[in-house]
């Protein structure tokens, strides 16, 4: 007696992962993308040429929701032939093209505007502006962007000492050191415990890898300060 055909995903699951791989590969052009617009912006640049970086973005957007689509279609029609177990092997392909237009016929604009990185991008971009940009002379904002500087705090609450590569979360809005909660978040995860916002007088009692973001405008100012501190001492 036979138990049905017996069915091999192998290949199928390899082309998905191929297809994920290319999700990676996406989400590094937008970061290319965000950091290309951000030095536009610090460097003084066209706004139109800002403007092509952000038509970019939602290009990336695009083709970021499509592979998603893509992928969660085969996926579950994968899942629906497991758990069903027909006698006769459908046609997988029709089956998934099917589910992948459902999808694609529900989509809208709006979706693109809440991509993860769309909306990293847009947030990045505003705060390099307000940094860069207005009605002030070129004179009058390097002298806010040095106040700025000394009222804000590099320092990592966690290291004490000036932060790299800071992260901010996304949750009360703090500023780490990525390695330094990364490594907080992994060894009160090994405990099954969770991680209390390390700035001193925070409420939030359960930071989250997801929850953070790179801060790369902090880093700009960081590294910038870092750069005039060495360019005092060669004089």
């Amino acid at each position: 007696m036979s138990d049905g055909p017996r069915i091999s995903f192998n290949a199928i699951d390899s082309a998905l992962s191929s297809l994920k791989n290319c999700q990676t590969f996406i989400k590094s052009g937008m970061d290319v993308t965000t950091q290309v617009a951000l030095d536009l912006v610090e460097s003084f640049n066209d706004e139109e040429e800002v403007n092509n970086m952000e038509k970019v973005m939602l290009e990336y957007a695009t083709m970021d929701r499509k592979l998603n689509n893509y992928i969660k279609a085969f996926e579950e029609t994968i899942h629906q032939v497991k758990r069903e177990k027909p006698e006769n092997l459908p046609d997988l392909e029709n089956l998934a093209r099917e589910k992948f237009l459902e999808m694609e016929s529900m989509n809208s604009d709006s979706d693109l505007q809440q991509n993860e990185k769309y909306m990293y991008f847009k947030d990045q971009l505003k705060e390099m502006k307000k940094q860069y940009h207005g009605t002030d002379t070129i004179e009058q904002i390097d002298e806010d962007i040095a106040v700025t500087r000394s009222q804000m705090n590099f320092i990592c609450p966690i290291t004490q000492v000036t932060m790299k590569r800071p992260v901010r979360n996304k949750v009360c809005g703090h500023i780490y050191e990525e390695d330094a909660i990364l490594e907080m978040i992994q060894t009160q995860k090994q405990k099954k415990k969770k991680v209390r916002c390390p700035k001193m007088g925070c409420s939030h009692v359960d930071v989250k890898g997801s929850d953070l973001v790179q801060d790369e405008i902090l880093k700009r100012m960081i590294d910038t300060q870092k750069k005039q501190s060495w360019s005092t001492l060669d004089t």
